[in-house]
């Protein structure tokens, strides 16, 4: 990954940590599907808005939006659920160490549907990532583990949502990407309604100008601006990589507690937020020695309906010779 795409990591870290402050200061006064509702469905607004703006248009083709609809699902209205049940029954400091195993599972996934390689390193900082998201919680957090299987389970099937859904959300690169996060949004704040009207009766609410303030902070800046980095990092450095971010939340949200709630950041914490940087380092390659390092990455697949081209026999036959191997090696790469 290059500077830049690890600093729109970064600021999707911060606007996702931020997540977690608007989304207390909202639920304050409204209840949970009406808080998803108005975050979806504000957001959803203001990106058809953009789409109209910049020339794009939406698609009409009713297998787009079926895609946009299982992109809705795996990547907002399942695993939200289940989190918002999971924490019912298990600690946010557990729930968060268990939701940083999304990484892990997003390069299983993207591995067997052919699209990344399941490279050593890669799982070695991701884990040395989900140490150090421990020991920034606080090991103490572990020592519930165990207590709510269902709970626990609630939040793993919420990983595991997020690493099909950055999986599948790469079938959608070809297009703006503000395009697929507002047909995503649509169809979360579609499928949030049902059970915001009929067990919220958000009609009843008469938030203050706070709650107002974090709807539009959530709406807008969390969930449009955020998704827009989302689907652009995901198009360029992959799933596992974009996943990388529930690495950066905690450490984000540890840091805005500290600037704006006067939290104190103890010894445990710096020594966490180091392991999760040393583990996003080796993730990157820049912890191993060079010899180790992978070379390049793998070739991309041929256009659908080529084959890579076959050496000809006699070329086949050149590279069993020894006295002719250097120069079909040469015309080999020539030919690539």
């Amino acid at each position: 990954m290059t500077s830049r795409q690890w600093g729109l990591l970064s600021v999707l870290a911060v606007l996702w940590g931020g997540a977690f402050f608007f989304s207390k200061v909202a639920l304050g006064e409204l209840r949970p599907f009406t808080v998803v509702l108005v975050r979806f469905g504000v957001a959803a607004i203001a990106l058809r808005l953009v789409v109209r703006l910049s020339g794009h248009r939406m698609p009409r083709s009713g297998r787009t939006w079926a895609g946009f609809l299982v992109l809705g699902a795996l990547n907002n209205f399942i695993p939200f659920s289940l989190i918002a049940w999971g924490q019912v029954h298990i600690t946010s400091g557990l729930a968060s160490i268990l939701n940083a195993t999304t990484p892990l599972f997003t390069a299983v996934v993207a591995h067997a549907w052919g699209q990344e390689r399941l490279a050593a390193h890669r799982i070695a900082g991701v884990l040395l990532g989900l140490v150090g998201v421990a020991v920034l919680i606080g090991p103490g957090a572990l020592r519930h583990l165990g207590a709510s299987t269902w709970g626990e389970l609630a939040i793993v099937g919420a990983a595991i949502s997020y690493a099909f859904a950055g999986t599948y959300g790469r079938r959608f690169r070809a297009l703006p990407a503000v395009v697929p996060v507002a047909g995503m949004l649509t169809t979360s704040a579609l499928m949030a309604l049902p059970p915001a009207l009929a067990l919220d009766h958000p009609w009843a609410a008469r938030p203050g100008a706070a709650t107002v303030g974090a709807l539009l902070g959530l709406a807008l800046l969390s969930t449009a601006l955020g998704f827009l980095i989302y689907f652009r990092l995901l198009s360029s450095v992959g799933a596992t990589n974009v996943m990388l971010v529930t690495l950066l939340i905690p450490v984000t949200a540890l840091l805005l507690g500290s600037v704006f709630l006067d939290e104190r950041v103890t010894g445990p914490a710096l020594a966490g937020m180091a392991l999760i940087f040393c583990g996003l380092l080796a993730i990157d390659g820049r912890l191993l020695p060079r010899r180790l390092r992978p070379l390049r990455p793998p070739p991309p697949d041929p256009p659908a309906g080529e084959t890579p081209a076959s050496p000809s026999p006699r070329r086949a036959a050149g590279s069993a010779s020894p006295s002719r191997g250097h120069s079909t090696a040469g015309s080999g790469a020539a030919a690539t």
